[in-house]
């Protein structure tokens, strides 16, 4: 196990490296012997899928740069109890591929608990995670006899983890309803607004709405604010990311939704890169922002927590709500911090 933290460390001081553009902390021989090829993977990565741009990638790699500091690794094991000597299972992974290795943190918590990975994934996400594992393997050569990818549909697994579409999801219920699962489906962030926002909130909260073009499940899709909310200053502190438009794939969903609510005659907020929307659905299409009226905090809490089966994170200043994380940190999760809110490590150590 000691092994297995030193060797996830080191390549995350690499991904720190690399997200930097510069050699600072992982080791030099790694450093050296991969830093053209990543740099090469990157860019087919973008080529092959624009969404994944190279801004973006970067910032994924910091983000998991500082999840996988050895103190975080550790603290996160010290929760469990895990037996070096368990019966091991092979677990099939299906992978997601709306952002950037958003299915490497299943992947650890498999490592982790001794079991053996075989995963499948998504078209969209095919070339990051592989390239990773290659590096990891080369620092412990012993991490890659757990560790498989497969193209094809996979059977005779003693467990599976599925993350998908609410459409997929009903599918893999049905596929894998006879063995241990996990399945995720569509989840969607929310953030309150009470009108007391700082200039600077505001801002950080566009990283919530912005970061990854707004693909994740972690992204922000709705905003709740009081009656009578002024707009001005959101859109205001939200100009900072007017670049996003210059995106080909985002700017073509933009002109496209812009297009469709204008010709049903709905009623818009439209800053020339985002489209506000009152809506009381929490899922928005890309480039397009829900927002929701209240009237009553505590009403509104009461809300949020009888629909928290499709809220992934939810985002307000501090002491509006016990569970809320603050502007701009959504999408720097914590090891400990499960999708929907599924234990995956627990999942894995009780096979």
């Amino acid at each position: 196990m000691q092994d297995k933290i030193e060797a996830i460390v080191e390549l995350g001081l690499y991904m720190g490296d690399i997200a930097q553009g510069v050699h600072h902390k992982s080791k030099k021989e790694i450093y050296q012997k991969y830093k053209e090829s990543t740099h090469q993977i990157i860019c087919q990565v973008e080529k092959k899928n624009a969404w994944f741009t190279e801004k973006n990638i970067h910032y994924c790699l910091n983000s998991w740069a500082k999840a996988l500091s050895k103190d975080n690794i550790e603290y996160w094991l010290s929760q469990y109890n895990i037996k070096a000597n368990h019966h091991t299972k092979n677990i099939g992974v299906i992978m997601a591929g709306n952002i950037p290795m958003v299915g490497f943190h299943d992947l650890l918590c498999v490592l982790f608990s001794s079991h053996h990975f075989y995963g499948k994934l998504s078209a969209d996400d095919s070339l990051l995670i592989p390239h990773w594992i290659e590096i990891l393997s080369d620092i412990n050569f012993k991490i890659k006899e757990q560790i498989h990818f497969t193209s094809g549909f996979m059977k005779g697994m003693d467990a599976y983890i599925g993350t998908g579409s609410n459409n997929t999801s009903r599918y893999f219920e049905y596929y894998f309803r006879n063995y241990p699962h996990i399945i995720r489906a569509n989840r969607n962030s929310v953030a309150i607004l009470t009108g007391n926002e700082t200039n600077n909130d505001l801002e950080n909260l566009g990283q919530d709405i912005f970061r990854y073009f707004g693909l994740g499940c972690r992204n922000v899709s709705k905003l709740f604010v009081p009656q009578h909310y002024n707009f001005n200053a959101f859109f205001e502190a939200m100009y900072p990311y007017h670049e996003i438009v210059s995106h080909h794939k985002y700017n073509n969903n933009y002109e496209y939704n812009r297009t469709v609510y204008l010709m049903g005659n709905e009623k818009l907020l439209d800053n020339n890169f985002l489209l506000l929307k009152e809506d009381k659905n929490y899922s928005s299409p890309i480039a397009v922002l829900f927002y929701e009226y209240y009237n009553d905090m505590q009403q509104l809490q009461e809300k949020l927590s009888n629909e928290k089966s499709v809220i992934q994170c939810l985002i307000a200043a501090p002491g509006i709500h016990h569970e809320a994380l603050n502007f701009g940190n959504s999408q720097m999760p914590q090891l400990w911090d499960y999708a929907d809110g599924v234990d995956t490590m627990n999942f894995l150590l009780n096979l």
